[in-house]
Order: C-alpha cells, then structure tokens, then sequence
C-alpha cells in the first residue's frame, strides 16, 4: 500500500501551464497603451488578421519586424504508417504556415 500512495502525484508540484493571451487580451492591451478604446483596437487587431490572412491566401510572405515571417509552405504527399496498425497510408499534399521568428524574438526568450 505504502508503493502505491508513493505513486500519487502531488497536486501542488505540478506546474501551472502558461496564460493564454486572447486578441481581446491584446486589444485591451493596446487600447491601454495607445489611448484607444477596447472596441476599436479590437477592430485594428481583427482587420491585420484578416489581411495578414488574405496575403497569406495569396502566397505572400508577411514580415512583421520585431516579431517574424509567416509564410505558405507546400508540403509534398508521401506515405506514412499508422500508428495502431503500422499499416502503410497515403498522405494528400497540403499547404501549412510556417513561422520565423526574428533573432531578437528568439534571444528575449
């Protein structure tokens, strides 16, 4: 018996997991900083989505200084095994968004 209360894990020593920041979070963020209100800097953040989103579509490259590069790379089709089975599957080309991040962004973490 004593091996198996040795196996729980105690709940205090597990790690918090990281904040998850919203684009509201951002917007009030901005909103804070820039004298807007949450409502309009809400509506900047969506309308840079929307067109980072839109060049994106296009096959642009959008750099964003101090933070990185979002590109459109083309991932060609190949043959995989599943998992359970190790049966050989065939898997479709498909298009993914890679992102860069700047030298600067990686040094500041």
């Amino acid at each position: 018996m004593a091996k198996k209360d040795s196996a729980k894990k105690d709940p205090a020593k597990k790690a918090a997991a990281p904040a998850t920041i919203t684009l509201k979070h951002l917007a009030a963020d901005i909103a804070e900083s820039q004298d807007l209100s949450k409502k309009r800097a809400e509506a900047v953040l969506t309308d840079m989505v929307d067109l980072i989103t839109k060049h994106l579509k296009k096959g642009d490259r959008v750099r964003i200084v101090g933070l990185g590069i979002l590109q459109v790379r083309k991932r060609a089709a190949r043959t995989g095994r599943n998992p359970a089975t190790g049966e050989p599957i065939h898997i479709k080309a498909s298009k993914k968004v890679a992102f860069r991040p700047v030298k600067e962004l990686k040094e500041a973490i």
